[in-house]
């Protein structure tokens, strides 16, 4: 399976790299929010233990030739790289204390205790200050003290664990991407050996199926999906196969009757007499070859799906009725009576043409396999979707395993189905075409033989 566009390998590798990539960066996101914050309480604490100190120191401090000390002490206090300062504000310029007193005006009017940021000249981060009040003492009047941290530290040490943050991201996502791909690789080997038996089947081969037993639950109904295409597949073939032998079959009989019939006729000399009785025969045969082809025609617009169309509720009964009427010299010649019974006054949904074609195709199937002077009884059942139409005839039994092929194209059961030895006119497509037609209704068909009474139904829809 090559690393393509459009492949499951890549697809799962760049599902796992986006899922590590964003577990990564909410880590990374919340790594850096506590380091912040910690880095600013710390910051916080630092300064506020200092002021403090200061605070109480410079408190007890009342004259000004003692202010000295504080100077000395805060001078001591301040590291040589600056990072550290303070700032003693005072209306008397004796108590004052720190450089660029100019610049920390603003923060003589802020609240005790309150943290704030003051960016001095020539420094590329801000301070961090933290300022108190305190009050008169002695000769010494209200002071500001304002302690100041250089944030540079900080945020250097912010900026260093962000790096880190980020080359340990990218190295884990990439990680987890050559681990992802490895995985995929891994997990679709049983569908790469599927693939690699399904491109191993060819016609000759049909009854061959994919190997399940070694396969993961979710392959595994996958292959079973394809081995039952594939019997049915191979099923349809073999039908195929079947078909293509009946037709050759069926048209192997009249093609070589009038071929004979034609060479015979003229191996000499004939008489317009001959000649009209060999043409007679050969229209005969033709006739049989029209009916075949136009048959298999229909069965070939059914096997499209086509549907019936200009459906109509009618009477069952009456479209029975007429069908009966058109066998009617027929029926006479074999002495056979037809009956309807049942739910005379059943309705359905029907074209016309296509049910009569239907219902002629059972009445002279029921005639040929039945004795002459036999009863044939047509039976309705009205349903409350469909409407059952079944043609009844006493007749030799059929065996149980005929029964579900009976509808098949070209298939025949002589033994069972002639009965006295009558002429079999049909090319067995008669039946097939029944279930054709119930099919474009919406319907089904059924066949059974019980009792020495053989019966073929269908159904159409009474809904449309």
């Amino acid at each position: 399976m090559k690393l393509v566009k459009g492949s499951i390998t890549v697809r799962l590798v760049a599902m796992f790299a986006a899922a590590a990539l964003a577990t990564f960066a909410l880590i990374g996101a919340a790594l850096h929010g506590v380091l912040v914050r910690e880095l600013e309480r710390h910051q916080y604490e630092e300064l506020d233990t200092t002021l403090k100190s200061l605070q109480y120191w410079i408190g007890a401090i009342g004259t000004a030739d003692r202010w000295s000390r504080v100077q000395t002490r805060m001078d001591a206090l301040t590291p040589e790289d600056g990072s550290v300062r303070f700032w003693v504000l005072s209306d008397d310029p004796r108590f004052q204390y720190g450089k660029g007193l100019a610049e920390l005006d603003g923060l003589t009017r802020e609240a005790n205790g309150r943290s704030s940021s003051i960016l001095l000249p020539g420094q590329e981060r801000p301070f961090r200050t933290l300022s108190v009040h305190i009050p008169p003492f002695e000769g010494r009047p209200a002071v500001r003290l304002i302690v100041g941290r250089n944030s540079e530290p900080y945020e250097r040490t912010r900026k260093t664990f962000l790096s880190a943050l980020l080359m340990l991201g990218l190295g884990g996502v990439l990680v987890v991407v050559l681990a992802g791909y490895w995985i995929a690789r891994v997990g679709l080997r049983p569908l790469e050996r599927l693939s690699g038996e399904a491109q191993a089947l060819r016609p000759k081969t049909l009854s061959q199926r994919l190997q399940t037993t070694a396969l993961p639950v979710e392959l595994s109904a996958l292959a079973e999906a394809f081995n039952g295409a594939l019997s049915r597949l191979e099923e349809a073939y073999g039908q195929l196969e079947a078909f293509n032998a009946d037709v050759a079959h069926e048209l192997r009989t009249p093609l070589a009757n009038l071929i004979g019939s034609t060479q015979v006729a003229l191996s000499r000399q004939r008489s317009a007499g001959d000649f009209e009785e060999v043409l007679q025969a050969n229209l005969e045969d033709l006739e049989r070859l029209r009916s075949i082809v136009n048959d298999m025609l229909f069965l070939a617009r059914a096997d499209r799906g086509e549907v019936a169309t200009g459906l109509v509720l009618t009477p069952v009964a009456l479209e029975v009725r007429k069908t009966i009427d058109f066998f009617e010299f027929v029926l006479d010649e074999s002495r056979t009576q037809v009956g309807i019974a049942g739910d005379v006054q059943a309705e359905a949904r029907l074209e016309s043409a296509l049910f009569r074609r239907a219902m002629s195709n059972l009445l002279q199937n029921a005639i040929e396999h039945s004795t002459p002077g036999a009863q044939i009884t047509v039976t309705l059942r009205e349903g409350p979707a469909a409407t059952w139409i079944a043609v009844s005839n006493p007749g030799a039994a059929i065996d149980e395993a005929h029964l579900q092929h009976l509808f098949d194209r070209f298939y025949r059961v002589d033994a069972a189905r002639n009965d006295g030895g009558g002429e079999h006119h049909g090319h067995g497509l008669g039946l097939a075409i029944v279930k054709a037609v119930a099919s474009m209704h919406g319907g089904q068909v059924s066949a059974s033989s019980e009792g020495g009474v053989n019966t073929f139904a269908f159904s159409v829809s009474r809904t449309g």
